[in-house]
């Protein structure tokens, strides 16, 4: 009998994952389930906050507003983000290629840490880094919003140009 329960239960679950509907929300405090295949995942270009070249998906929620998200940044080799910083803690895991990380208020490739895919990453807010990527990289983010990035150098936000 336990058999068949616990048999009749895994159905339910692939069933219901299955037939999960797209990207899930957290309007009204309501949360809707959402599976995100690999194929199925949108891409579009990445916000003006970011350098040239990015590409995002948001999948859950909307990081420009209070509340929770998630979203998937994808760039290309040697992409590079100047030293910024972030009012709220980031939260990050390397799905694919190589995202190095320095800490400081200058940009200098020859200091920092390579997280390979697979590492998850997490920095309290306000700590000044810079970014840069070898081969094409796919980073996922998530935390509560609103998200923003500040540069320290004006002149290297993209927002400005």
């Amino acid at each position: 009998m336990r058999f068949k329960i616990l048999a009749a239960g895994l159905v339910l679950t692939s069933v219901a994952w299955s037939t999960a509907e797209p990207p899930a929300r957290h309007d009204a405090g309501e949360m809707k389930s959402a599976v995100h295949r690999p194929g199925d995942v949108r891409w579009r270009s990445g916000p003006p906050s970011l350098p040239p070249g990015a590409e995002i998906a948001v999948l859950e929620g909307d990081p420009s507003k209070p509340g929770p998200f998630v979203f998937r940044v994808k760039v290309p080799n040697g992409y590079r983000i100047p030293p910024h910083t972030h009012p709220k803690p980031e939260r990050v895991t390397i799905l694919s290629g190589t995202f190095h990380l320095g800490m400081g208020e200058t940009f200098d490739a020859t200091k920092g840490e390579a997280l390979p895919a697979g590492t998850y990453g997490t920095w309290p807010a306000g700590m000044k880094h810079y970014v840069w990527i070898e081969g094409e990289t796919v980073v996922q983010f998530h935390g509560e919003g609103p998200w923003t990035i500040n540069y320290l150098n004006p002149s290297d936000d993209p927002r400005k140009k």
